[in-house]
């Protein structure tokens, strides 16, 4: 009885699916494909969750059609959006996006905005054109306090992160999908950094330094936001706080956080101490890392140009288990893996598959082939899009290794400067190395093996004990 009640509510289902379906081909076929008709089409593909199917008629429309805007497809942009992701929209030009009046969409315009760097019209374009209910809403916020950042409106941007990390946390108690919440999370965390950013940037470094506290360890972005933390105390002298933030790196759970970066601010610190020594270990020991993988990373990438499904599949083996053999290349592949935005587009790409799945099993043929065709153009342009943005963060992580590099060439000058200096000092005044005799520089101290003694409640607590050596 059981099995026979289950087999008959898969069929009923199923016969209500195509009945979507069917309805979509009507509009379709009454008309004669007459774009007017594309946001029923729309609205009964959703129906279905066939989200990346139903993209090439929503952009068809905003591009082609020139009669009275149908305001139902507003709703219908946000709802595919939601699913999909806003990159599909992002790579359409603004004057077709402008057309719609979907909050989402005029979020996805600010974005563009943000980046060509016209951040007073993205708060215009911000500014009431997303209701306080809306999902896209948190994320506009993050946006709004962003752009209030860069334009040293800090009070106004430390207002938005927070009204950013409420409205997040409420959106968050609303949704019961995991992967939107998780979203939601990533994002609050970010304005809950970029209170912290906003004094940092105004010179309130007392301030930021307890505001980056109300960032939890077992946030996604934790890791990355620690440099931050140990520039902040290098502003605030505290040099010794500075290094044990930065050794937090040595931790084996944090060997995927690629930053040369913090390799720069070690030695910096050390040179604050006047630590010459321990300044040039590190920049020699950088050099031996980086310089000749640096040099076969760059050579892999002019290889490779832009061919974004190389790049793609290269992710999708490194997540099936395939890693390169050049060692800064598999740092670099795994940190850009792990980014949440590749995570975001590496889900959504994935869950298209189940709606191939479903346009092979349509009764009605003509239309399947039809949305195989579309879903496929669909998928293609999302598979692109995931390996265009890990070629991109791979020359961004190449870039930074590169001025890295730089950066230490001058460091190194610095020091034998410095101890050039210091030598006719001591020549002249007679003058001993003063209280070296007195540190007591243990293995934990300078250089942590890191072979199990991390605990995670403890992770970015660390604090060196050095005394300054400047005369």
């Amino acid at each position: 009885m059981k099995k026979t009640l289950y087999i008959l509510t898969l069929i009923f289902s199923t016969s209500l699916a195509q009945a979507n379906v069917d309805l979509a081909w009507n509009n379709l076929v009454s008309r004669k494909g007459d774009v007017s008709t594309y946001p029923s089409v729309v609205e009964n593909l959703i129906k279905e969750k066939l989200y990346f199917t139903s993209l090439p008629y929503i952009k068809e429309y905003l591009t082609v059609y020139e009669g009275k805007y149908d305001q139902k497809m507003d709703y219908l942009i946000d709802e595919v959006a939601t699913h999909v992701g806003v990159k599909q929209f992002e790579v359409m030009p603004s004057k077709f996006l402008a057309r719609s009046n979907s909050p989402m969409i005029k979020y996805i315009l600010a974005k563009k905005l943000f980046r060509t760097g016209d951040y007073n019209k993205v708060l215009d374009t911000l500014n009431a054109a997303i209701p306080a209910n809306h999902p896209a809403k948190p994320y506009a916020l993050l946006l709004e306090g962003s752009s209030f950042s860069i334009l040293k409106k800090y009070k106004s941007a430390i207002s938005s992160f927070k009204a950013c990390v409420d409205k997040s946390e409420s959106e968050m108690g609303r949704q019961s999908d995991k992967n939107r919440k998780q979203q939601l999370s990533i994002n609050r965390d970010y304005c809950i950094v970029g209170v912290s950013r906003s004094q940092f940037a105004n010179g309130e470094y007392e301030e930021a330094n307890l505001s980056y506290l109300d960032l939890q360890k077992a946030s996604h972005i934790w890791p990355e936001i620690l440099f931050e933390e140990a520039w902040n105390s290098f502003y605030l002298r505290d040099y010794n706080r500075t290094l044990g933030k930065l050794v937090t790196y040595k931790a084996p759970v944090l060997h995927y956080i690629f930053n040369p970066e913090v390799e720069i601010l070690r030695a910096l610190t050390y040179m604050e101490l006047c630590l010459w020594e321990d300044t040039k270990k590190v920049v020699d020991t950088f050099y031996a890392k980086y310089q000749n993988s640096h040099e076969e990373v760059l050579k892999f990438l002019k290889k490779h140009g832009k061919d974004y499904k190389y790049f793609y599949l290269m992710a999708k083996s490194y997540k099936n288990g395939k890693k390169p053999g050049n060692e800064l290349l598999k740092n670099m592949v795994d940190f850009a893996t792990k980014d949440p935005a590749f995570l975001e587009l590496y889900e959504n790409f994935h869950s298209g598959r189940n709606e191939l799945e479903f346009v092979k099993k349509m009764r009605n043929k003509n239309f399947a082939r039809i949305l195989n065709i579309n879903l496929k153009e669909s998928m293609l342009l999302h598979r692109n899009l995931i390996g265009a943005y890990v070629r991109k963060s791979l020359h961004m992580m190449a870039r930074q290794v590169d001025k890295t590099m730089q950066d230490m060439s001058y460091i190194k000058l610095e020091v034998i400067r410095y101890k050039k200096r210091e030598l006719y000092q001591l020549a002249n005044n007679d003058r001993s190395r003063g209280d070296i005799k007195n540190l007591q520089r243990t293995d934990k101290q300078y250089f942590w093996d890191f072979n199990g003694e991390f605990w995670a409640d403890e992770l970015g607590d660390y604090v060196f004990t050095l005394k300054s050596e400047c005369r």
